[in-house]
């Protein structure tokens, strides 16, 4: 089994990519879906999320909204809206938003693979969220929503892609929101076995985004390899659907932190106490931190930059270093009390596309008390958690732009 390899697409036909193409499932709760799938029977929302052709309330965990989302993938099939490529393809996918573009390869990695660690993982996974993965899944046949993995850029590969996005592709669509979606198809069996070649000479990939989506389709392939007797280790369960980015043309954004009280504090004492572990300086406009180990707090209507004093900052922990856990170890858990971020209701996180605005917002609002902007983690960052089996604090990294959805499918008896 190689690293990666080429797989039959299912996907839309052209004079359809943009009636087919919708937002990550996790990213719009079910109203959100309900409103942007009405009027557009073709929404690649009607797989996703199901639960939006069924009565209002109905519990998008339920058994027959996993059904829903097979029928509904089945009706698209049957209706010519997806079909699927006759032969094993990659695809070339590039993402633009404003001045930045990425581009990437769209392709199944392995199982194996990532269940010996060779595709690497940063986060924790949570039960309920995994087990819906395997239900959506299992009851499709088909993985639909990619996961996003990176790895470190590699001349050869930049030289293949940079031939096949000078033809005519596919697709070229805009989203609602602005971001635009290139794909090539990769059918040239020289390109192919070129590129299939050369990600079995890495090392490694990294997961960036999808660690519920790559947990679950290993899962898949446990059950289904149990009970094929037949099993050869190159069925479709055995690979899941990946876009794989090269790390320096990744975008990560700040994941910002929102707290509702000062842990009975009045505003003067909590500044002193905050003051024990950094600079503070008050500041005439809303901070974004301009390095690591730099942050913005917004309290009382001021923002202020903090700076960590140096003697504070660990030198040879990848996790402990990071700016999340650095602004936990040092204020959130010793000053605001909050030990556990992922359970603690005290505590709320603010992606970095909504804005430093955002932040002001909900304190000003009175809902929160204070606010923290945070630099960017680093994917060099990522690949060193990774790399020493570690695990990165739960809302360290925020990607943008998306993956869609729709774009491309992985049928699982391929």
């Amino acid at each position: 089994m190689t690293l990666i390899k080429a797989f039959r697409g299912l996907r839309p036909v052209s004079e359809h990519a943009a009636d087919v193409v919708a937002p990550p499932y996790d990213v719009l709760n079910t109203e959100e879906a309900r409103a942007r799938a009405r009027g557009r029977p073709m929404s690649f929302l009607h797989i996703s999320k199901p639960e939006i052709d069924l009565p209002p309330g109905t519990d998008p965990y339920a058994p027959e909204v996993y059904a829903k989302g097979a029928e509904n993938l089945q009706r698209l099939v049957a209706d010519g809206v997806l079909k699927r490529d006759p032969e094993p393809c990659y695809y070339v996918y590039r993402l633009v938003m404003g001045e930045h573009v990425q581009t990437g390869l769209v392709a199944v990695a392995s199982v194996a693979d990532y269940d010996s660690n060779r595709i690497r993982k940063h986060e924790f996974t949570r039960p309920a969220k995994e087990d819906d993965r395997v239900r959506q899944i299992d009851a499709l046949n088909a993985q639909t929503g990619p996961v996003f993995l990176t790895y470190r850029h590699d001349g050869v590969v930049d030289a293949i892609i940079d031939e096949v996005v000078q033809t005519a592709p596919e697709y070229d669509l805009t989203a609602d929101d602005g971001v635009r979606h290139i794909l090539w198809v990769v059918n040239d069996q020289d390109r192919i076995v070129a590129l299939t070649e050369r990600f079995d000479a890495m090392a490694c990939l990294y997961i960036a985004d999808g660690h519920h989506r790559s947990a679950a389709a290993s899962r898949i392939a446990a059950m289904r390899r149990e009970s094929n007797p037949g099993h050869t280790g190159e069925e479709g369960y055995n690979y899941f659907l990946s876009v794989i980015f090269p790390d320096n043309q990744m975008q990560i954004l700040d994941y910002n932190r929102v707290i509702t009280d000062l842990n009975g504090l009045d505003g003067n004492t909590f500044l002193a106490r905050v003051a024990d572990a950094f600079d503070v300086e008050e500041q005439s406009t809303a901070y974004r931190p301009d390095g690591p180990a730099r942050f913005g707090m917004y309290l009382a209507g001021k923002w202020y930059r903090l700076a960590l004093k140096p003697e504070l900052i660990p030198a040879d922990d990848p996790v402990a270093r990071l700016d999340v856990s650095l602004l936990h170890t040092n204020l959130i858990e010793p000053v605001l009390g909050i030990s556990d971020p992922r359970r603690d209701e005290r505590i709320d996180f603010v992606g970095g596309i909504r804005g430093l605005q955002e932040l002001e917002k909900r304190v000003d609002s009175g809902e929160m008390a204070v606010a923290f902007s945070l630099y960017p983690t680093s994917m060099e960052d990522l690949m060193s958690v990774a790399d020493a089996n570690e695990v990165m604090p739960p809302k360290s990294t925020w990607f943008e732009p998306k993956l869609a959805d729709g774009l491309v499918s992985h049928v699982l008896d391929d």
